[in-house]
């Protein structure tokens, strides 16, 4: 056992090294930079003050009552919430998504088993809500540019739709849904209706042009906005907005049936930090309404010159219309096949000139249609700082891979001789994961993705989900004994 601080405080400095950089703009996914050293400082000092703090309980901690509150009421107030709204800061997107089907479902009135009724492009974490609490997901397709046909989904609406969700925008495609339509549509039939604006809810009030797609647009009743992503709070903490305060006690978990102490949930955890809570508290009272307006500015800017950047380099589009900071990039089916560039491949060639962008896999619809594989960039406050060089990376790296393809998954699979139309036998998964030069032992990711997601195309779909299990859990797994 390591007893010496400095030796283990170095130990942990040499660990983060190795990862991706959480600053300058040189990752473009899971992390949110506004460039402002002063907010991750704020962060860290209010953080330090509340470490001790049990979340469980504001009747003993009045303190995160207090910043809970005021909290939600900045949110409120920017999200276009009324005196009607109420609200409860979560762990993440994820608790906040999970916890407004939980809601729905209690409220849910209608016939039959309940039923969540979405686009595709709507966030895995609603996939992750409806197998946790038993509904039904009806997913319902998109165009090839991610935009959703609003009547394509009021029509599916029934008797047993307890929710319909929309994203503000999609996380895939950055597209905006349709929300004052399907939202109307939703009122007159009694179901409820979530906003997604997890990704959003923090920079698109900003934003110029935007159809109503908030709190204020009739029919909403509840909305879930992260602020560790454009609040610039770190890891995790999200509000849930729900309009009503007897539709939200349907959110709450309650019992006294047992000889311990009442317990009262508002969310999935009980006891929990107030660390982020309190960051996320004390860096909204620092920027106000008007820091987050400024610090959206450079986001717009960056974005303006990205989408002509990138619609520039052959073989490459930006993929439909996308609203706010985030970009989903194809290969431009206009170009021949010498011409085209695969964004995966492109991904690839990026990461390894110290640019890191997300690769999505194409994926075929219930209805049979294909969306296209895309690499998605999202753009940040101190993106516009790195922008020369960045614009230089993306060309560069396209012209090292135009015309070049990824291996074929159909292949590989072949060669190995699996069949996965049914069970995988024991092994299968790790034999293909060897394939690929991963090992099962330590978990080494392969320094190229392409091959890894063009098996997750190849693959159905819950046969990719237990290859990346499997990969995931070997990343974590204890040294052998």
């Amino acid at each position: 056992m390591d007893h010496d601080a400095q030796h283990i405080l170095e130990t942990l400095k040499a660990l983060r090294a190795q990862d991706a950089p959480t600053h300058g703009g040189h990752v473009m996914s899971y992390v949110y930079d506004s460039g402002r050293t002063e907010l991750d400082s704020l962060a860290a000092r209010a953080m330090e003050l509340v470490q001790p703090v049990n979340g469980l309980d504001p009747t003993m901690f009045g303190s995160v009552a207090h910043m809970e509150r005021e909290l939600l009421t900045f949110a409120r107030e920017l999200l276009g919430g009324d005196h009607t709204v109420t609200g409860t800061a979560t762990s993440g997107g994820t608790e906040s998504c999970l916890l407004a089907v939980k809601t729905a479902r209690a409220n849910h009135r209608g016939a039959g088993p309940a039923r969540i009724l979405a686009p595709t492009s709507i966030h895995a974490a609603f996939h992750k809500a409806a197998d946790y609490f038993g509904l039904a997901l009806d997913l319902v397709p998109v165009g090839h540019d991610g935009e959703l046909d609003p009547e394509r989904l009021i029509e599916r609406m029934g008797p047993d739709t307890a929710l319909v969700v929309l994203s503000a925008p999609s996380y895939p495609h950055g597209a905006l849904d349709p929300i004052q339509q399907v939202a109307a549509a939703a009122l007159e039939r009694g179901i409820d209706c979530h906003v997604d604006a997890c990704f959003g809810g923090w920079i698109l009030p900003f934003w110029e042009g935007l159809p109503p797609w908030d709190l204020a647009v009739p029919g909403v009743t509840s909305l879930s906005a992260d602020l560790h992503k454009y609040g610039y709070a770190p890891k995790g903490i999200s509000v849930l907005l729900t309009k009503n305060k007897q539709r939200q006690r349907g959110q709450f978990f309650a019992t006294t049936n047992w000889p311990g102490y009442p317990v009262v949930n508002p969310t999935l955890l009980g006891s929990k930090s107030a660390a982020p809570l309190a960051a996320a508290w004390a860096i909204t009272k620092y920027l106000g309404t008007e820091g987050y307006a400024a610090l959206a500015e450079p986001c717009k800017r960056a974005t303006s010159v990205l989408i002509e950047q990138i619609n520039g380099i052959e073989g490459l589009r930006v993929l439909g219309r996308p609203i706010g900071p985030l970009l989903a990039v194809v290969r431009d089916p206009e170009v021949d096949a010498d011409s085209g560039v695969d964004p995966h491949l492109w991904a690839d060639a990026l990461a390894a000139a110290g640019w890191h962008v997300q690769m999505q896999p194409g994926y075929r619809q219930p209805d049979g249609s294909w969306l296209e594989r895309t690499t998605h960039l999202t753009i940040t406050p101190v993106t516009e700082s790195v922008l020369p060089e960045l614009c230089t990376a993306l060309e560069r790296c396209a012209d090292s891979v135009r015309g070049s393809h990824s291996p074929d998954s159909e292949q590989v699979l072949s060669a190995l001789g699996i069949d996965f139309a049914g069970v995988p036998e024991p092994g299968a998964l790790q034999q293909v994961l060897g394939a690929l030069g991963i090992s099962g032992e330590r978990g080494a990711l392969p320094r190229e993705m392409a091959p890894l997601l063009g098996l997750v195309e190849a693959l159905p779909r819950d046969i990719s989900a237990q290859l990346l299990i499997d990969l995931l859990a070997s990343l974590v797994a204890p040294e052998p004994g």
